[in-house]
């Protein structure tokens, strides 16, 4: 049950803390404490999301070369346990959030609820749109964690996570996509010769050349935006300003990666390649020290 809820994808729910800690309020006990309640209820509520994925997905699943050992494709664990497991989890997470007294954390934790189903049933299969569902579910996360702290979230971190996450979706798709297609093209020829199933149904509305010019197109704008943020004089110091550095080191890093094919589990990515850690590293101490020294 516990990897059929994707304990390793929970690493996306960390963005609970990103607006909190942008606006120098992580120092703060209950700050903290609050973005730890999200970040539990907001794994829990995905965990759900997940399961019900996997059980309208079993099939397909089953045809996949790395998908079909997930639990339920496998049949480790039963079909009819997953949606149960599932459906309490997205049905009791969100009123429950109501207990922590935050009703704000309840609306966003409901909308992300609402929008993974809406993805999972149909969305998923719409080309532009599976692209949008998913980032705005990030977006999400991020406006979570600063409206049970209190902050105010400004126009460019919005922009830039917003930037960031359709990034991350545009290259797990292309990665997915260049997977496909060398799949196809080592089946076996001939007219009796299976096609080899896609990962998504909504790949076949992509090319490579589309989410390549997508991706770049993406990866320019939120550098632009991220300096213009780091270089607003009236509220950073010079640590902002040399985090630029990091960030489009980030960025560039990222590109190469999914340019080698790399990038279809973008949280494996993460915790794997060791060049993108160590910017990552240095990108968060410039701008903590910013906001914290």
């Amino acid at each position: 049950m516990l990897r059929a809820c994707r304990p390793r994808q929970w690493l996306k729910n960390l963005l609970v803390f990103a607006a909190p800690a942008a606006a120098g309020a992580l120092g703060q006990p209950s700050a903290l404490a609050a973005c730890a309640v999200a970040f539990v209820l907001f794994c829990l509520a995905a965990g759900g999301t997940y399961l019900l994925n996997d059980v309208r997905d079993v099939e397909r699943d089953r045809a996949h070369e790395r998908k079909r050992d997930r639990p339920v494709a496998s049949g480790e664990l039963p079909v009819p346990v997953a949606v149960t497991a599932g459906a309490l989890l997205v049905a009791v997470v969100p009123p429950a959030s109501l207990l922590f007294g935050e009703p704000r954390l309840t609306v966003l934790l409901t909308c992300y609820v609402v929008l993974t189903l809406a993805y999972t049933r149909f969305l998923k299969d719409v080309v532009v749109c599976d692209l949008v569902a998913v980032s705005a579910c990030h977006v999400l996360r991020a406006v979570a964690g600063a409206a049970v702290v209190g902050v105010p979230l400004t126009t460019w971190f919005v922009i830039v996570v917003s930037l960031a996450a359709l990034l991350v979706v545009v290259g797990k798709r292309e990665a997915e996509l260049r997977a496909a297609d060398a799949a196809a093209e080592t089946a076996p020829a001939g007219p009796r010769a299976p096609a080899p199933p896609a990962a998504r149904e909504t790949l076949r509305g992509y090319s490579v050349s589309y989410l390549t010019q997508t991706r770049t197109t993406v990866s320019a704008a939120m550098i632009v935006t991220y300096c213009v943020w780091a270089l607003e004089p009236a509220e950073h110091t010079a640590f902002h300003a040399v985090s630029i550095v990091p960030f489009i080191m980030f960025v560039l890093r990222y590109n190469l990666l999914v340019d080698r094919g790399v990038g279809e589990e973008p949280e494996e990515v993460a915790l794997r390649d060791r060049p993108l850690q160590a910017v990552l590293t240095a990108l968060v101490a410039l701008v903590g020290l910013g906001i914290y020294l």
